[in-house]
């Protein structure tokens, strides 16, 4: 009883098994234009943020434009702006308040060694 109910699961469990589908990661070397075609999506994705969009409009250009000039970029040009663009700060905090804050903290620090101790 106990070897055919064993038997019984190995055999559902193979044909489970069989019945799943697996993928495979395939990689393999792509093209420059699709590149290019990915760090163009990337730059209009940033577009279509709802925030970005409403920065456009502040500044007096509709989102639109601003796609339809992405469109018209040469590869080189999009390349390099994707580029800026994933080098600027997460969070919207600008690198010379980090500046000010450090070199608060340097003073604050030198002050009170010795400016507190006479």
């Amino acid at each position: 009883m106990k070897h055919g109910t064993m038997s019984a699961i190995c055999r559902v469990l193979v044909v489970t098994l069989m019945m799943l589908s697996f993928q495979t990661a395939r990689a393999g070397m792509i093209g420059t234009g699709q590149a290019a075609d990915t760090q163009r999506a990337s730059v209009m994705s940033v577009i279509d943020r709802a925030d970005v969009s409403q920065q456009l409009q502040s500044m007096g250009l509709e989102p639109q434009v601003a796609k339809d000039r992405v469109a018209a970029m040469t590869d080189e040009e999009v390349r390099s702006l994707s580029g800026k663009l994933d080098t600027l700060p997460a969070g919207g905090m600008s690198d010379w308040w980090i500046g000010a804050i450090v070199i608060a903290v340097i003073a604050v620090a030198v002050w009170g060694a010795y400016g507190w101790k006479r």
